[in-house]
């Protein structure tokens, strides 16, 4: 039996998978990994522009490097591998993606059940009083935009420096201790506290399967099956097989 067939056989058997998600689901939607040749940190330095001591010191500075990050973020589409992940759901094998990018795509892509571990661009808030506010309500015409209070707003991403929200922490956690097969797609697995995730998965029994190019933290030493293409081509792949196992199970 192949890679994929096993993959797609463990999928189909397991009673709570969930996918933890890095950069490298979104390369193929034009999303540069931040760590790569092309990614943000070749161009913003992170020490400068990534951490939250950064943005209190100098907030339009930073603002140069969100203005960029968010306009990306509008103008991609998921990919099939987002959409595959939101056909998962619906066939009711996978039951939450847990992710590390801001994008939004896997909602876009058909996902619900979807806790974002770094935030998101779609909402906002005054880093001063916490007021809250929806993206398309924030003119960026002047940076940084300003709150009612005077201080300055910014979007609902983790920056270096900063807590993982609570709640996005409790359910991720909850589900990796919780979750018979993890599924992770795309990421170095070198960021705390994501990291941990599968590790815990593991622990408690679990199947760890990975899609990922290239080798991670994780390859051989936690996940069992490794699957080495882009998350495009090999969602593409799984599905077919997933598509004609399920309605063989259902005829």
């Amino acid at each position: 039996m192949d890679n994929y067939h096993r993959f797609s056989e463990l999928l189909l058997k397991s009673r709570y998978a969930v996918a933890l998600t890095g950069a490298g689901i979104s390369v193929e939607s034009g999303i540069p990994d931040f760590r790569g040749n092309d990614g943000l940190w070749t161009k913003y330095d992170p020490f400068e522009y990534g951490y939250i001591d950064s943005f209190r010191a100098n907030p339009a500075k930073v603002w140069k490097m969100l203005m960029e990050m968010s306009a990306l973020v509008e103008r991609v589409s998921p990919n099939e591998a987002h959409l595959a992940l939101g056909e998962l759901e619906k066939l009711g094998i996978i039951k939450m993606v847990i992710t590390q990018n801001v994008d939004s795509l896997h909602q876009r892509g058909g996902s619900s059940n979807v806790v974002e571990f770094h935030g998101n661009f779609r909402t906002m808030h005054c880093d001063n009083c916490q007021k809250p506010f929806a993206r398309a309500d924030i003119s960026l015409v002047r940076l940084p935009p300003l709150c009612s209070c005077g201080g300055p707003i910014r979007p609902d991403v983790v920056l270096f420096g900063e807590e993982i929200p609570p709640e996005a922490y409790s359910i991720a956690f909850d589900a990796a201790e919780k979750c018979d097969l993890m599924v992770i797609v795309g990421t170095s697995a070198t960021v705390a506290p994501a990291s941990h995730l599968p590790l815990i998965a593991k622990r408690r029994g679990a199947h760890v399967l990975e899609i990922n190019p290239v080798a991670s933290e994780v390859s051989g030493q936690i996940t069992e099956l490794h699957i080495t293409e882009c998350a495009a081509v090999a969602f593409r792949n799984i599905m077919k097989i997933v598509r004609s196992m399920h309605e063989g199970d259902t005829n």
